[in-house]
């Protein structure tokens, strides 16, 4: 695991230092080795590249795997950030084919995979992955990220130069991109509380979405997807591949569960597992104990008695006997860990700060890797939305058979009667929007509707609202000839999960040196639950596939549990210790007077907070709007 950097300056020189300080600004990524080089095209004299990157050692330990890494017999350099689980199944494959190893990383199996098979290479991969290699022969830099999106990849380019990096910050410190907010992503964050890829926040910079290659060439850059949960027939409405009955999905996704968190062990250093107590994290601690492993797993626990999961995470961990650590969170805690943790942001989102505080504790005890229950819900149909969605899905096609006149009229009355509420306020919106542009799964994500965000902010274009919802629409268009349950599983895991779970996990959990695996999103296991009809998926017990497939092995309390999202106390805290230090960011004229003030208006900033004081808006928009505004500041972002 790792943090790159890069920059191509075609027609001009790498600036003096700008690839030492673009490498050295992720060492919290990498604290274990550093390397750069810098090389010339000789097709192209004009053409200088810099790559580098910054690692944190969890296969081969030895210098053999430092990086940037060179691939003698082609001329090919590369730089990796991830994990290829499956990299000794590939190895052996290159060996059969002739081909000799130096290391026993992981890095070098991408890098002679690549010389092998070229872009098709990715075929053959499982794991979490984004890496730039600089193909000598083909003068190109080949770039690619992995079919889920869990490591991130962003880039800019401007006239002479190309930048990537994983982490936005890094291009930001070079000086070659300008500080300035990008509207439209601005426009996605107030939306769904973060910015959407292929969009950042920070005007010119670009991220590569999950499932996609880039190719840099003589100053012309391309991109193609090259995997996606709807490409093949397995995907469609109609999927046959597994049976209706429920009984073979549950054997296959065994299968593949199992082999997905036998793969995700694989580590040359000590492995834990975070353990809230929800059947998620249960499951992985519950897999991991059938092969024969003792376990070390880390909780997050709070004073107030309506937050914490103490009994649960302590059942499960007595039940398999795990080394178990608890981790006690307060609000006196949360306020001291404020400044590193938002710094610790690399895009701002409205959650994160919960995985900030366990990757910290987990790595002081000693751990450099951690499995994460993340993406269970969004795969196996864990929330109520999989439910509630199809059903207002239904609805909508009955109510757009109305006259716009009446479903005005009837908003208008319902809004008008009903308590104010961000619930309320959301059901407002569907019935005046009936099953046109604004789909019921991008309303139930929704943080602020659209008359909240009119009048947060001072002006934005049709332009500007276009682009922003251009990726969800794709997205949608894409999910049309799945059936319902699975057409929100698609969503789910193409835009909250990968824009704000995995972000979150990827930059909270390396800010502190910490690499965080996924089993549950396997892609190879997404693939097939994706391929069960939804009616299967869904029963009176929870995540029925997942349990199915564990065989029983969960305690009853734990399966029959209340479902209860991973987060802290703020509805609590933001009344507390908290208030004064929000209620000052959130004031009319610190807004007004700060980085935003050129484009959000201040009273209607201040106006949230008082709605939530007042209990008729949620803790999470103020709570958004107090991470953006405090973001850029501590990055100097203008508008």
């Amino acid at each position: 695991m790792c943090g790159i950097f890069g920059i191509v300056a075609r027609d001009a020189a790498i600036p003096a230092d700008v690839l030492e300080r673009g490498t050295k600004s992720l060492a919290h990524r990498g604290p274990d080795d550093s390397g750069t080089i810098l090389l010339h095209d000789p097709s192209d004299g004009s053409t200088e590249i810099g790559l580098g990157n910054r690692r944190l050692a969890i296969l081969d330990l030895s210098a053999l795997a430092h990086q940037p890494m060179h691939d003698a017999e082609t001329g090919n350099w590369i730089v990796y950030n991830g994990e290829i689980y499956n990299f000794r199944e590939v190895r052996a494959e290159l060996e059969r084919c002739g081909t000799s190893f130096v290391s026993h990383s992981d890095t070098e199996v991408v890098l002679k995979a690549y010389a092998r098979w070229g872009d098709g290479c990715l075929s053959r991969f499982r794991g979490m992955f984004a890496f730039a290699l600089w193909d000598s022969r083909q003068h190109r830099l080949f770039m690619a990220r992995d079919p889920m999106g869990i490591k991130p990849l962003y880039y800019a380019q401007s006239a002479n130069y190309f930048l990537f990096a994983s982490e936005v910050r890094s291009l930001l410190g070079t000086g070659l991109v300008r500080p300035r907010i990008d509207k439209a992503g601005l426009l996605n964050f107030l939306t769904f509380g973060s910015a959407y890829d292929p969009l950042t926040l920070i005007d010119g910079i670009r991220a590569l979405p999950a499932g996609c290659t880039l190719v840099w060439q003589k100053g012309k850059i391309q991109e193609s997807a090259y995997w996606d949960l709807v490409d093949a027939p397995w995907a469609r409405s109609d999927a046959s591949s597994l049976s209706h009955n429920g009984s073979a999905p549950a054997a296959k996704i065994q299968k593949l569960l199992e082999e997905s968190v036998r793969m995700q062990l694989v580590s040359d250093v000590p492995v834990g597992i975070f353990l809230s107590g929800g059947i998620d994290s249960s499951a992985l601690v519950s897999i991991v104990s059938r092969g024969g492993v003792r376990p070390s797993t880390f909780s997050i626990v709070f004073r107030e008695a309506d937050y914490s999961e103490a009994e649960y995470s302590r059942a499960v961990a007595k039940k398999f006997g795990t080394d178990h650590h608890e981790i006690t969170v307060s609000q006196t805690d949360l306020l001291r860990a404020i400044p590193d943790a938002l710094s610790a942001m690399d895009l701002p989102t409205m959650d994160g700060i919960n995985t900030y505080f366990v990757s910290r504790e987990t790595r002081k005890a000693g751990v450099k890797v951690a499995l994460s229950g993340l993406g269970g819900d969004e795969v196996f149909a864990g929330y109520s939305s999989f439910r509630t969605i199809p059903r207002c899905e239904r609805l909508a096609r009955v109510w757009e058979h109305l006259p716009g006149v009446a479903r005005q009229g009837v908003a208008s009355v319902f809004g008008a009667m009903v308590p104010p509420s961000d619930q309320n306020r959301k059901l407002t919106l569907l019935m005046r929007n009936g099953h046109g542009a604004l789909h019921p799964y991008f309303v139930s994500r929704m943080l602020f509707t659209p008359e909240q965000r009119n009048s947060l902010l001072k002006y934005v274009g049709r332009d500007v609202c276009e682009l922003a919802s251009a990726g969800q629409r794709g997205h949608l268009n894409r999910a049309v000839a799945l059936d319902a349950v699975n057409r929100v599983s698609y969503l789910e895991s193409r835009c909250y999960m990968l824009n704000t779970l995995l972000r979150d996990s990827d930059v909270m959990s390396m800010s502190q040196g910490l690499e965080v695996r996924v089993p549950l999103i396997d892609h190879e296991l997404a693939k097939t639950v994706m391929s069960v009809p939804g009616a299967v998926k869904m029963g009176r017990t929870p995540k029925k596939l997942l349990v199915d497939a564990l065989e029983g092995s969960l305690p009853e309390e734990i399966v029959r549990r209340r479902k209860r999202g991973f987060t802290l106390p703020f509805e609590y805290w933001m009344r507390q210790e908290l208030r004064p230090e929000i209620e000052a960011q959130l004031s009319a004229g610190r807004v007004s007077g700060g980085p935003l003030g050129p484009i959000l208006r201040g009273t209607a900033v201040e106006q949230i907070w008082n709605g939530f004081l007042r209990g008729t808006v949620s803790w999470t928009r103020p709570w958004s709007l107090y991470a953006l505004q405090r973001w850029c500041e501590m990055q100097n972002i203008s508008a």
